[in-house]
């Protein structure tokens, strides 16, 4: 947060504050208010589900669908993801990885982790709702915030932002397909 100014508006907040969270070992863009006023409407959107969507990119174990809708409850909570699939690769341990783009319509705590386990593709190297068989040491979650929407809170003007998938998603599917073709005969 070095290389954010302050805001020089009356309500400026001390520093810089985030509006929303991203799961622990969840990576990506997250959303950062400067001052009071924009903190609450932002927090505010966020909790209507107003003008904001974000969308993630994971890598899941197993080959799954070209795009679907998950729409299993979490913590007794509706809660609706949507999905669709990037890329497939074949893996010597896991038979296939696939590259895909999650959308949360809601947001509950872990839903995209626990809606890709719940219907037989957990998010590789997630230790909480993965196989245990499954888990990559010291690689972390692949599970990256990549995109973000929503209306800026005083001028209204709809912002975008984006992030490229994530470099070690790419080595990793590169990294198993090699793998998978100098071995698997």
């Amino acid at each position: 947060m070095f290389n954010i100014k302050l805001s020089v508006n009356k309500d400026a907040l001390n520093w810089p504050l985030p509006v929303h969270r991203l799961d622990n070992q969840t990576s990506g863009l997250l959303l950062i208010a400067k001052s009071k006023t924009a903190r609450v409407k932002l927090g505010q959107a966020f909790e209507r589900k107003e003008g904001i969507s974000k969308t993630y990119q994971a890598v899941v174990i197993g080959k799954i669908d070209q795009s679907g809708e998950i729409s299993i409850d979490v913590d007794e909570k509706k809660s609706l993801s949507t999905y669709k699939r990037l890329s497939v690769t074949t893996s010597l341990k896991n038979e296939f990885l696939s590259l895909i783009e999650l959308s949360p319509k809601t947001g509950r705590t872990h839903q995209l982790r626990i809606h890709c386990a719940s219907i037989g593709f957990p998010i590789l190297g997630d230790k909480l709702y993965g196989d245990e068989g499954m888990i990559l040491k010291n690689k972390g979650l692949f599970l990256c915030a990549t995109g973000i929407s929503f209306a800026h809170p005083i001028t209204n003007k709809k912002l975008t932002f984006s992030v490229e998938t994530p470099y070690k998603f790419l080595k990793r599917l590169t990294s198993e397909a090699e793998r998978f073709e100098n071995y698997s005969t």
